[in-house]
């Protein structure tokens, strides 16, 4: 191979190197959680107000969870949701959570097909846990939830605007119809 041929395939190869390490590295930027989760407090039903599009949710309205904490130290998850409409068939999921060690529980590695494990990371949190804003470090996941249907636009555009800072494409935020439970 040419030596003028060698260089230009290095230099390319540096040039793709650095940008996928500087979209990854952007991306990825340390995220902060809230210091501390209460789980005796966090349990109970919270309502989807809105989300970064997932597959497991597509065509999801209605959309609701429920964490118990279990004495062993896990939290049990329960999702719903009516597939197609307010009126479509009831769909829902059975799951684990488990707190991240020095987390403060702020950091749970949730679970519903063993062994795969996601992150849910407690970003906002009402001081009175009534609304919460929860997301994985990947930027991929974002989720607006509340103890009831909805939420002041107020504090949901500031939940936003948080996210928005944290490095989440909240443009791409979808409201969940929550109509059934109104």
């Amino acid at each position: 191979m040419k030596k003028r041929t060698k260089y230009w395939l290095t230099a390319g190869g540096l040039v793709a190197a650095a940008a996928a390490v500087g979209k990854y590295s952007k991306k990825n930027d340390p995220l902060d959680t809230v210091p501390e989760v209460d789980l005796d407090l966090y349990q109970g039903r919270w309502y989807e107000i809105a989300r970064l599009p997932q597959r497991f949710e597509k065509g999801c309205h209605c959309v609701f969870a429920e964490y118990t904490r279990h004495p062993d130290g896990h939290v049990e998850v329960y999702n719903y949701c009516r597939k197609g409409g307010p009126g479509g068939k009831e769909k829902t999921a059975k799951g684990k959570a488990f707190p991240v060690a020095g987390s403060h529980n702020s950091k749970l590695k949730v679970q519903f097909f063993w062994p795969f494990r996601g992150d849910y990371w407690v970003l906002e949190l009402d001081p009175d846990y009534q609304h919460v804003l929860v997301g994985a470090p990947d930027r991929a996941s974002l989720w607006v939830l509340s103890r009831t249907p909805r939420l002041d636009p107020a504090i949901y555009n500031r939940l936003v605007q948080s996210a928005r800072q944290k490095g989440f494409p909240v443009e791409k935020l979808q409201l969940t119809d929550q109509s059934c439970h109104i």
